[in-house]
């Protein structure tokens, strides 16, 4: 294992789904979400801290412990505001599961591994932690209600997917919108320029898209979050390349990561 300036790191890998239900509605390369329908299936877990969508709100983000393949596989994508996943660790006590993982951005991450070394209960059915790459999340009210909705006439219900590849992506009914990176950074939530992790660097695995197209670039950390990604890829859960093959992303990762440590920004 190494350490690199985007923390712990015993393998890197390019990575995809190998199912194509996966592929046809995840964010990029659909890895976490195939990570967790393997752990589901073959009983390492019993249930999935996740974000879901609240469906009186387009694209608002819910926290949901997802215990079925079909409550994962809903969940699947990125919403670009702040889910606090913590609160769903609540319903895990209530319901006493005892193998979960968590999927969470750095911020959270580092809230559960800081409440696993105090001893605190509620995070004691943590097996697994995956941590999502972020820059920076959205105020809801700023982006979607005043930018998308006022600003462009975008009707909010009919928004599919959003993505960043430079620019922000999103995708409705009509079509593809692109909408430049300076002009919604002004919506971009003040706690977040604090942040100082961008790679989740206390996860076991950690996973982001980083400018690529239906590939997830994956960061192993731990022994744990080892075994989980190899075995899967074993057996034919996902499907890797060289993280040489796709140097930009490495670069992206890299800069991204020293620009985050380098303080409040913006």
């Amino acid at each position: 294992m190494s350490t690199e300036e985007f923390g712990a790191c015993r393998r890197l890998a390019i990575a995809q789904a190998t199912d194509g239900s996966i592929m046809d509605i995840c964010q990029d390369g659909g890895v976490v979400t195939a990570l967790l329908l393997y752990a589901l299936e073959t009983k390492l877990i019993d249930g999935a801290v996740v974000s879901g969508i609240k469906e009186s709100k387009p694209c608002f983000p819910n926290p949901l412990l997802a215990t079925t393949a079909r409550e994962i596989m809903k969940c699947s994508g990125t919403r670009y505001f702040y889910s606090p996943n913590i609160l769903a660790l609540n319903e895990a006590v209530r319901q006493k599961k005892t193998s979960l993982a968590f999927v969470g951005t750095p911020c959270q991450i580092q809230a559960v591994r800081k409440a696993q070394k105090a001893g605190y209960k509620l995070v004691s059915p943590v097996k697994y932690l995956i941590g999502l790459m972020c820059s920076e999340c959205f105020t809801y009210e700023g982006l979607m209600e005043k930018h998308l909705h006022r600003a462009l006439g975008l009707n909010l219900s009919s928004i599919r997917k959003m993505n960043i590849k430079g620019k922000m992506l999103v995708t409705t009914d009509s079509g593809v919108h692109t909408i430049p990176l300076a002009d919604i950074k002004q919506y971009a939530r003040e706690s977040c320029r604090r942040c100082s992790d961008f790679s989740s660097e206390l996860a076991d695995v950690s996973a982001g898209g980083l400018g690529m197209n239906g590939w997830t670039f994956v960061v192993i950390r731990t022994e744990k979050g080892a075994e989980l990604f190899d075995t899967a890829e074993k057996m034919g859960i996902i499907r890797t390349r060289d993280v040489k093959e796709e140097p930009n992303a490495m670069n992206l990762l890299c800069s991204l990561s020293r620009r985050k440590k380098k303080g409040p920004i913006g």
